[in-house]
């Protein structure tokens, strides 16, 4: 897979190179300004872009102001949002834009490898990896809608895995629950929150996180 990384600080931005270079993967560019971001994948057009939300100069937002550039331009650029916050408005207008390709991780949840090697192959096939503090804000945000409120407490469970971008069968593991049991919770989400049901993983986790960040 080919990278491109933009964050500024420089131990974590070679620590990522490392990981992903030990891990068969390509990191085309490795940057630390959203302007040499938006160079970076313009010019390399690359698999996949892991970005940090903070960037110099102002170290607020431009990182992910910068990747919702990206995705306005080509909206099915794979995007992994690597951050220490939970930047909700910019979140919910990454992740419901539909096109899927999404990922929004907090740093301090990524310690385990294979979770976060598994987290950008997702992503850059046109999935969805979320960190569940992310979809735990972003559910609290439709809180008072009613279809989200008439989901049972396995339902909401299940609807929170199926955001972070698990499969039917991650899912039984995770809950310990038969394929059939987890088939039937998600039928039921769906017709709930009037979403037609998929076969589709990657459409439908895109279906469900467009309707909770409406």
């Amino acid at each position: 897979m080919r990278i491109v990384i933009a964050e500024d600080l420089l131990l974590l931005r070679e620590g990522l190179v490392r990981v992903l270079t030990d891990t068969g993967h390509v990191v085309v560019a490795a940057v630390s300004t959203a302007p040499d971001l938006a160079e970076a994948v313009a010019e390399h057009r690359p698999d996949l872009s892991i970005v940090d939300v903070r960037l110099p100069p102002g170290f607020r937002d431009e990182g992910l102001r910068a990747a919702l550039a990206i995705r306005r331009r080509e909206p099915t650029t794979p995007i992994l949002i690597l951050s220490q916050y939970v930047e909700r408005v910019y979140a919910a207008e990454l992740i419901a834009d539909g096109h899927g390709a999404v990922g929004y991780l907090l740093k301090d949840r990524v310690t385990a490898l294979d979770e976060f090697l598994d987290a950008i192959d997702r992503v850059a096939a046109g999935g969805t990896a979320m960190d569940p503090e992310v979809v735990r804000q972003l559910f609290a945000r439709n809180n008072g809608d009613r279809g989200i409120a008439a989901l049972t407490a396995r339902e909401r469970e299940v609807l929170g895995l199926v955001a972070q971008g698990l499969s039917n069968s991650a899912i039984c593991a995770e809950l310990v629950l038969a394929p059939a049991s987890v088939e039937k919770h998600i039928s039921n989400i769906l017709a709930k929150l009037e979403l037609p049901p998929s076969d589709d993983t990657h459409r439908r986790v895109r279906a469900v996180l467009a309707y909770l960040n409406q």
